[in-house]
């Protein structure tokens, strides 16, 4: 017994030694605790709605309210008469519009039928199918309230109480059919990209530091930013090749084409890949063993990529907390821009802010690997 616990002894000193291993091993499981705890969810809530009212009468005012006064719709936007609802929707500021058309009202005041039509981003197959329900309740226990009304007026003459109606009409635009593999593909391009991009440069460095070639680099004239770029180059090409294939085969396997520009599509690739090749140097220069890396590469590449980017579960139903963090994750502003240039059509002026942030996260990486890369060169 005594020589087992000289061997966990000594054991025990080597962990406490490498104090990121110790981190990885003690943080991981709390971490996906949390995130599978409070992001696992597929309950849609406080979805963003606009509301385009034309007939802005009372009748109109109450059937709103019981859209926004329920915990599936937050009104974000208002349209005016002549505004088109398509540029929000295909911006992605809102997943639905709700057009109410004039003589709403007196429509119904005069016991006939209002049609009320409802626009759905269906790019989110899950969501979109999901927000159809709510919203098919919300306009049957309108007309349960209108035929209450009308029979009170009324009094036995059903005739009359169902005259007084709501005819909800939904339109699903950009997947009509709400093929779940419209919604799936895209995201999976930005796992992929994440995955293959952060651990393949993670492992570069590192396994430099290993063989011991890393210090044959450093007494060379080569300067930070030239070992990073000569170090990010290959695997950004490598990168570039996989999404073009990834694409052919979406195309030929799932029918998913891409409607909008090759180039934007590109580009927003460019930006993203480099942000993410930049985690994987930054991860590289601050751990000292490929399994280390691996760990690091995985944690903070992959699992936000999955639960905080919007790549599967709604993350306006998420606690305000994780929603926060999630501004922090590329990949969430990287498949909005992706799911709206090939699902919509869009082009990369409708996502300024989207583009601005990768730059900058891209820029923001690179520094830090570079200063990172400098500092381990001085010494």
């Amino acid at each position: 017994m005594r020589k087992i616990l000289a061997v966990a002894h000594k054991e025990f000193i080597q962990a406490s030694r490498d104090p990121i291993s110790l981190a990885m091993l003690l943080g991981v499981p709390t971490m996906m605790l949390l995130i599978f705890g409070f992001a696992l969810s597929f309950d849609v809530r406080h979805v963003a709605l606009s509301v385009q009212d034309r007939d802005l009468s009372a009748a109109s005012r109450r059937f709103v309210a019981s859209f926004t006064n329920s915990t599936y719709f937050d009104l974000t936007a208002s349209l005016g008469p002549g505004d088109d609802p398509e540029v929000l929707l295909r911006r992605g500021a809102v997943k639905a519009v709700l057009v109410i058309p004039e003589r709403f009202g007196a429509d119904l005041a005069a016991g006939r039928t209002a049609p009320v039509q409802l626009l759905l981003d269906g790019t989110d197959s899950n969501t979109a199918s999901t927000l159809l329900g709510y919203a098919r309740a919300l306009a049957a226990e309108t007309n349960a309230e209108l035929f209450a009304r009308a029979l009170d007026r009324a009094p036995g003459d059903a005739r009359l109480a169902l005259g007084a109606a709501i005819n909800y009409q939904p339109r699903v635009w950009f997947n009509p059919e709400l093929r779940s593999t419209q919604f799936l593909v895209p995201g999976l391009i930005g796992l992929i990209l994440m995955l293959t991009a952060v651990i393949s440069t993670a492992l570069s460095v590192v396994r430099e530091k290993e063989r011991g070639t890393m210090e044959q680099l450093r007494v060379t004239p080569l300067r930070p930013l030239q070992l990073l770029a000569g170090k990010t180059l290959p695997y950004l090409v490598i990168s570039l090749v996989a999404t073009a294939i990834i694409l052919v085969s979406a195309r030929v396997l799932f029918g998913v084409v891409v409607k909008g520009s090759y180039f934007d599509l590109f580009g927003a690739t460019l930006l993203f890949l480099v942000g993410a090749l930049g985690l994987g140097l930054l991860i590289s220069s601050v751990v000292e063993s490929q399994a280390v890396a691996f760990q690091a590469a995985a944690v903070s590449g992959t699992l936000p990529t999955i639960f905080l980017s919007g790549f599967i579960f709604p993350l306006r139903s998420m606690p305000e907390a994780l929603q926060v963090v999630s501004y922090l994750v590329p990949a969430r502003y990287y498949l909005v821009i992706l799911r709206g240039v090939i699902l919509k059509g869009s082009g990369l002026a409708n996502y300024p802010d989207q583009v601005g942030f990768l730059a900058a996260y891209a820029v923001l990486m690179l520094g830090l690997a570079a200063i990172r890369l400098g500092r381990a060169e001085v010494r």
